[in-house]
């Protein structure tokens, strides 16, 4: 069994990873295996609506690093989406990686029944929104989501800030816990 945390910054090692590595410490810890995939340096192109996904076959023609992630996602339990708020929303290249995995996947069922949800950072404001926006995502594919202690939002805006938001960091803990728990009851 395993969970992949996605980080959706344009930041290396910024407050988002700190997140989502949080979060996957406390899934590791219940005994299933957790993989760390950054967005940042990859090339990820928006969706071009070539229809190429729906028409014809499980691929997508834009040659570029999404497609050796979606087949991670495909073999995994767990999936976690995480994104820092960017003018108020997720960021654009986790858009473009939503749109396009959501697409190749989703009409197929690939996701229905995997266990996912987001993990937001944010400075000040814009959080609500791009955590409604991730768990839409997750909602539209089939997603069992697991709840936390409040939603799985912290704060931080300098490199390192999040580890000084104690509810955030709990929060994300909770969240992580509540992922193993529900892929170990699917799995039984």
């Amino acid at each position: 069994m395993k969970a992949i945390g996605i980080v959706g910054s344009p930041r290396k090692g910024g407050n988002t990873e700190i997140l989502t590595k949080h979060t996957l410490k406390a899934i590791a810890e219940e005994g299933l295996g957790t993989e760390l995939i950054t967005l940042s340096g990859l090339d990820i192109r928006p969706c071009d609506g070539c229809r190429v996904c729906l028409d014809e076959e499980e691929r997508c023609h834009i040659d570029d690093d999404l497609f050796a992630i979606y087949t991670k996602m495909k073999k995994a339990e767990a999936i976690i989406l995480a994104s820092p708020v960017y003018f108020g929303s997720a960021t654009a290249l986790l858009k473009a990686f939503m749109e396009r995995t959501g697409r190749i996947g989703g009409f197929r069922g690939v996701f229905k029944g995997k266990v996912g949800g987001p993990l937001v950072v944010a400075r000040r404001a814009g959080q609500n929104f791009t955590f409604a926006q991730l768990m839409y995502w997750f909602h539209i594919l089939g997603f069992f989501m697991p709840s936390s202690t409040y939603w799985n939002i912290a704060f931080g805006r300098e490199k390192g800030e999040v580890e000084n938001d104690e509810e955030g960091l709990a929060t994300a803990w909770n969240f992580g816990k509540n992922v193993a728990f529900l892929v170990k009851k699917l799995s039984t």
